[in-house]
């Protein structure tokens, strides 16, 4: 029987998850912010869009493939929220410490098709399989891989990192465009120092709370 409690755990977690993969300035985060102020909005969301289709596809093979070890993912849930934990704080690190502005490239004058900036991409965030290390840890932390979920939770967990990633790029977009007169270099810099530090303040809390046997929300 499907329990509310147990749908808002896995909306949440996932929503989470959604947001937190998408957050940092990468190439196609760059890429993003810079359709947003040269050809508008929702050349910038779509370029989000497709970002998010391919983190949704590396979500579903990490599951798929952590499912296989269900068991010892169960026996050894404390260890693995703590490596979790770790990965995440070592990800927050890199993303403070990286300059997102050494991604950008000569904008184009053709603005293109919504699908193309849409294909463009989804091709550029699938060329980085190392997103997958993020997902373990992300899963790992919040555990959300588990023994014995129903299949409408799975997909339910699933549409939540949908919707955590694409409310971030509606977020993103929004909030570039309407600062667009004042949105500059340093901004791009501020912004992935901000969105590192805070992935490592939830690494952190997340490492305290493992150590203290509670739940990090």
């Amino acid at each position: 029987m499907i329990q509310i409690e147990t749908i808002f755990d896995i909306l949440v977690k996932g929503f989470i998850i959604g947001v937190v993969v998408s957050a940092p300035l990468g190439p196609v985060g760059v890429l993003c912010i810079q359709r947003t102020l040269n050809k508008g909005r929702w050349y910038g969301f779509v370029t989000g869009l497709g970002a998010s289709l391919s983190d949704i596809a590396y979500a579903l093979l990490t599951g798929y493939g952590m499912s296989f070890v269900s068991d010892y993912i169960n026996k050894g849930s404390f260890y693995l929220q703590l490596l979790g934990s770790v990965m995440l704080l070592v990800f927050g690190i890199y993303t403070f410490r990286s300059n997102p502005v050494n991604s950008i490239r000569p904008a184009s004058s053709n603005k293109g098709s919504y699908f193309h900036n849409f294909i463009t991409a989804f091709f550029v965030t699938l060329s980085n399989p190392l997103i997958i290390f993020l997902f373990i840890g992300l899963f790992a932390r919040f555990a959300f891989v588990q023994q014995g979920v129903l299949v409408f939770e799975e997909i339910t967990g699933y549409f939540a990192i949908a919707a955590g990633a694409l409310t971030w790029w509606l977020g993103i977009t929004y909030f570039v465009n309407k600062v667009r007169t004042k949105f500059n270099l340093r901004g791009i810099w501020i912004l992935n120092r901000v969105i590192g530090s805070i992935v490592m303040l939830v690494s952190v809390a997340g490492l305290i709370y493992t150590l203290l046997g509670e739940s990090i929300y």
